[in-house]
Order: structure tokens, then sequence, then C-alpha cells
């Protein structure tokens, strides 16, 4: 290219600003930036600086929309799905002491690769990373549904947990791949919508399957339909939005770039957490040495990690400058918190419906309807706002603050709640929560150079993974403990520990029907209590929003040379030593 013409590219500025006269200043004078305000302005810049033909459009960008939706919902399908079938398999392999590592081995898996998953993305294609690692969690479901004993069933699960780490990071690139920032909120809007109904719908399938079947086919179902998301892939050329250096510097130099060290160590840290976790208050005690143990194992890990991470830079696992920014960390908080208020009322509510108002799983699954409905609608209508006032704040405040109320009057609820109620607070909470779904992810996504992005969803969604897993197991904790306070009060005769061991629908068969109503009133009020873990991180969200900065997605410009970020200065030096090594 002419040195004319560099120069002229160089220059243009989006309106308002006028530093044509001194068009090589700004590296001098760059103040280093702590909200994203104005790496969001250049990040918008360099999105907009792609021409059409940069992206797909007509059927090649609805087939491709459509297998990543259906890949994220099969991934969501599989966390719900295994708790119906897990009474059937416990009985097959007499393995009941496993139940727990049946979604254990799943978050570990998951967990382990989760920071990686960044890393992958940013230096090898988008579309064959995600292909990979779609193509391990059929692998680990096909091992799942042909298991002969409990301990294949647990590999099988956590191989699908490690595939499971790369979907939705991948699903979220490859959408930002295909259109423009400020078409992309509708377009990730149905994918998560539509996608997070499978939390819902899991347990429902699985009962069918369970009932109808046999277990196996709620993990087989994942193979015909995965095969229609890798087909509909394979056809279609993806465009990544950055150029990708060449793979075989990436891997002879494979510890540099994903930064091995860093991973391990922080993979070690979220490993001896969610062990602690999980194994606290069910295997061992809270207070025991193990317990303890691993806590303490975890903290000095972490503190390794971070130790390391500060000492790479912006080379790091998770780069220094990008979590600087405060839309960011704050876009991650925001979706973690949004997801644990989901997970919280997709596993308890139908709880309440079962334990409480004595329904059947499958009648539990259906009044849940209310909820799914109403996220599915505004998902989808909130995107089309955005993408048409440009601003993600409003709308992510308003749903907040619905979700807030909504899981705030799950707490109200009692035996005998009224249609009314339970079906209204659903629909407050769901339209809430179909307002915040995708706003977090477009925030974030507008406040990053484009080769930030990869990294960025996978810090996201491993913010929302650890944060959910963590709390889940904190609700059944919180739900386990109330119950051996709250039984006494209610049914002093009643045997404590036969009725938690029952279950949440069997314990009707082990206690008098003199003490029926006063247990009945127990779980009511202990699920009141684990309900105020959804109601509290939904409030927080409402204080997290503002924190995502205020951009217009709609604005658009050339890229701009002056605002070079250290991490495209490192890429474009790997492809400067790619193309050396060619020659």
């Amino acid at each position: 290219m002419p040195e004319t013409q560099k120069q002229e590219q160089m220059s243009v500025q989006p309106p308002g600003f006028d530093l044509s006269e001194k068009p090589m200043t700004m590296k001098s004078t760059q103040l280093p930036e702590t909200d994203g305000s104005e790496s969001a302005n250049k990040s918008l810049e360099a999105d907009g600086q792609g021409q059409e033909d940069d992206y797909i459009s007509g059927i090649r960008f609805y087939m491709v929309n459509t297998a990543v939706t259906l890949a994220a919902a099969l991934l969501f399908l599989d966390t719900a799905i295994i708790a119906t079938a897990i009474p059937r398999i416990t009985d097959q392999f007499n393995s009941l002491a496993d139940v727990g590592w049946y979604g254990g081995a799943y978050q570990l898996g998951s967990a382990t690769l989760l920071p990686l998953t960044g890393k992958i993305y940013h230096y090898f294609s988008s579309k064959w990373t995600f292909l990979i690692f779609f193509t391990l969690f059929e692998i680990g479901s096909v091992l799942c549904g042909a298991a002969t004993s409990s301990a294949m069933l647990i590999v099988g699960r956590a191989i699908a947990g490690m595939g499971g780490a790369g979907i939705i990071s991948g699903a979220l690139t490859i959408i930002a791949s295909c259109m423009p920032l400020n078409k992309r909120a509708t377009a990730t809007g149905i994918m998560m919508g539509v996608s997070q109904l499978g939390v819902v719908l899991g347990p429902l399938i699985g009962g069918a399957f369970t009932q109808r079947t046999t277990w196996r086919w709620c993990f087989y179902i994942n193979l015909p339909l995965g095969g229609v998301c890798i087909l509909f892939l394979l056809g279609i050329h993806i465009p990544d939005q950055v150029k990708k250096p060449n793979p075989l510097v990436v891997l002879r130099n494979l510890h540099h770039h994903l930064d091995l060290i860093g991973f391990v160590l922080f993979a070690g840290s979220v490993i001896q957490l969610l062990l602690a976790v999980e194994l606290g208050g069910n295997r061992f005690a809270w207070n025991s040495a193990t317990i303890i143990g691993l806590f303490c194992g975890a903290g000095a890990t972490f503190l390794l990690w971070f130790s390391w991470n500060w000492r790479l830079g912006d080379e790091a696992l998770i780069p220094k400058s990008m979590t600087s920014k405060r839309p960011v960390w704050a876009s991650c908080l925001m979706q973690a918190l949004s997801m644990v208020t989901l997970f919280v009322v997709s596993y308890f509510l139908p709880t309440y419906f079962q334990a409480v108002q004595n329904r059947s799983p499958l009648l539990s699954g259906v009044q849940l309807l209310p909820s799914i409905i109403g996220q599915l609608i505004f998902a989808v209508l909130s995107g089309i706002l955005v993408s048409k006032t440009g601003f993600v704040i409003p709308y992510a405040f308003i749903g907040a603050v619905l979700g807030a109320i909504g899981s705030g009057l799950f707490t109200t609820l009692v035996p005998d709640s009224s249609l009314g109620k339970w079906f209204g607070y659903q629909v407050l909470s769901g339209v809430g929560r179909g307002m915040v779904m995708q706003m977090p992810i477009i925030a974030m996504q507008a406040s990053l150079e484009p080769k930030e992005l990869s990294m960025a969803n996978s810090l996201m969604m491993f913010a929302q993974s650890l944060l959910t897993s963590i709390l889940l197991v904190v609700g059944n904790t919180v739900l386990d403990e109330s119950l051996r306070t709250e039984i006494p009060k209610f049914a002093p005769n009643a045997n404590v520990p036969e009725i938690i061991a029952a279950g949440a629908t069997a314990f009707r068969s082990v206690v008098s029907t003199d003490e029926l109503a006063g247990v009945i009133r127990a779980y009511s009020n202990s699920l009141d209590k684990v309900f105020y873990i959804g109601a509290v991180c939904a409030s927080l969200a409402c204080l997290v929003t503002p924190a995502m900065g205020w951009v217009d997605i709609r604005n658009k410009g050339p890229k701009s040379k002056a605002g070079t970020t250290s991490e495209e200065s490192a890429l474009e030096s790997d492809e400067k030593v790619a193309d050396d090594k060619t020659v």
C-alpha cells in the first residue's frame, strides 16, 4: 500500500475529534485505561472497519446461528437432564455413593479447561476449534450412554465437561465473526434465550426418557442433534475476526502462547475449590482436615497463579490489561449473577412443586412454562431493541430490577400459594432474566478489540460456571441444614434423617399422616431460604449494571492504527515470526 494511503487511513477519526494536525501524538499522550470507555470507542471503530464481505448473511448465517444455538442448547440440556436419571443409574450400578460425581466430574472437566479456551480460540480457527470441542462433548456423551459401570459414566461426564468448556464461548466468538456489533444483540439474544431452555426442559425430557425408554437416551439424544450441528458448520466458511498466526509456529511454542504454567496453577486452584465445595457437608464435614486442606490449597495455588499472571502481563492466561477494564469485570460479574438466578429457579422451583404441592415431575416441568416463555420472548425482544437504540444499560437495569422482584417474591411461597402467585412471580422473573441475558455479552464486546473477544468470552463463561457451581452447592447445603432445624419445629416426632434420605418426592411414604403437614411446611420454609440466594444475586446485579459502561453499539467507523494494543502487537509479532519461518 502506498505511504500516502496509509497516512490517510491513520488520520481518520470518529466524528467530534480533530487530530489531523498531530496524527501521531496519541502514542505519547495516551493515558492508562481503567474504565474501558476509550477502549470501547476504539473497539467499535475496529468492529466497524470490516466491509460487509467480511461477514456472512442469508441462509449461511441462519445455518451457522442454528448450529451454534442447538449446540449450546444441548450443553445446557446435558447439565440438567441427568438429575431425573440419577435414581435409575444408581439402581443399575449400585452406586449411590457416586451420585455427587455424576455432576461433579462434569464441572471439574469444564472448570479445568475453561480458562484455556480463550487462548485456544485466540490462536486457532474459531470454526475448527469449536468443532473439536463439540466433538469431545459428543464423545463424552457416547461413553455415558454406553457406560457399563459407574466409573465409566464418571469418566464420560468428565470428558463431556472438557468438551463443553469451549462450546458457549466458541458460539459467542462465531456469532461475533459472522456479523457486526450493532446487529449482534438480536442474534445473541436468540442464541442465549433458546439454548437456556435446555436448563428447564432437561428434567422434563430426562423424566420422559427414564420412564418410557432408558436413562441412556439422556445422553444418546446429543448424537443425532449434534450431528446436525456438525453438518451445518462443516459446509460453511466462517471468517475469523482477526488473522490467525501460523498454527505450526504456535504449536512449536505452545507453552508460551497458551501460558501452560499459568493454566496448570489456575486449574489446580479451581479443582481444589470445587472439590472442597462438592465434598464438604457430604462425604466430609466442613471442619474436617480434608476440606480445610482443600480450601487452603486452593488459596495458596491461586496466590501462586496470581503472581505468575501479574508477572506475564498481557501474555498471561488472563491478560492483565483486559481484567483492568471496568466493563469487562462488571459484565462477567453481571452474567454470573444473572445465571445464578436462572439456575436457582430451574433447580429449586420444581422441588417446591413436587415436595410442597405434590405435583408429578412432568407436571412440575409444565408449571415452569411461564418462566420459560417470558424469558424467551424478552430475550429476543430486548435484543432487537438494543440493536435499534444502541444502549444496553437501560434494558439490563430494568431486567435486573424485575428479576430481583420476581426472585424476592419466590421467598413468600407457602404450601397453599395460589396459581396466580407462582405464575405471576415466574413471569416477572422470566421477563427480567430475558432482558438481561445477552446484555453483559454485548456490553463486554463493545469495550474490547476484536482480538480480545475470544479470551473475554471464555473469562465470562468461566465466571458464570464457577459462581453457579458454588452457589448451587450452597443452595443444597442451605436446604439440607434448614430441613434439619425446621422439621423438628413442625413435626416433632418425625425421623429427620430418614425424611432427608428419602428425598423431596418420596418422603411422603415415610411420614405419618399426622406429621405430613408439618414436614411439608418445613420443606416450604427451607426452600424459601434457598430462594433468597437468587434474590440476593439479582439485587447485586442491579448494582453492577451501571458499571458495564454506556457505549452506543450503533457507532461504526474505520479502524485507527494509533490505538494498537500490546495484544495486537504480540499477535503481529507472531505472524511475522511465522512468515520468517515459512521463508
